[in-house]
């Protein structure tokens, strides 16, 4: 999450603050080749991190993986190009890096305590567990948890799979706008 949002956020903030957002702009490509340019770089990264990550609980902390690790993997792609949006989302309304950073944090924080990973969404206050219905995270977490360790089926990881992709695509079209 840190990495993916951090990564996309900084590239497009970046390239308006060298001065080279404008060249980019006159260029050949269009918003959707600039934007896939931006978002696979740190979709590769965020992918090795995974694996190495998974490698490192299987074989050191002796987690048991119960689920399809091609739809672990799928589910995780999908996750990420949702953070990738937000990240690229971020990056296309700041004019600079500090900006683009401190947008960043603004957005984990919540991002991640309305998650379910500090306490169970089930705890939070009514309006506080609708709120995360718009947060990525919650699904990320749904998603990991339930295949990695519980063997979540085809039809749960679609349940959970069809807001990320709807938030993708929504900050996705944001950026490309």
């Amino acid at each position: 999450l840190v990495s993916t949002l951090i990564l996309t956020a900084l590239s497009i903030a970046r390239e308006r603050e060298l001065g080279t957002f404008d060249q980019l702009i006159v260029s050949p490509l269009s918003s959707f080749e600039i934007l896939l340019g931006k978002s696979i770089p740190p979709l590769i990264i965020a992918m090795s991190l995974t694996m190495v990550m998974i490698g490192i609980v299987i074989v050191f902390f002796h987690v048991p993986f119960n689920g399809s690790i091609i739809l672990f993997f799928v589910s995780i792609l999908i996750s990420l190009m949702a953070i990738v949006g937000v990240g690229l989302y971020i990056s296309a309304i700041c004019n600079t890096q500090q900006q683009a950073i401190l947008s960043v944090m603004t957005f984990m924080m919540p991002a991640v305590l309305l998650s379910g990973f500090i306490s169970p969404i089930e705890d939070m206050p009514i309006g506080w567990q609708y709120l995360t219905y718009l947060n990525p995270v919650r699904f990320f977490m749904v998603l990991s948890r339930g295949i990695f360790l519980k063997g979540m089926g085809i039809e749960d990881v679609i349940t959970n799979l069809i807001p990320l992709i709807i938030i993708a695509t929504i900050t996705l079209t944001l950026a490309s706008r």
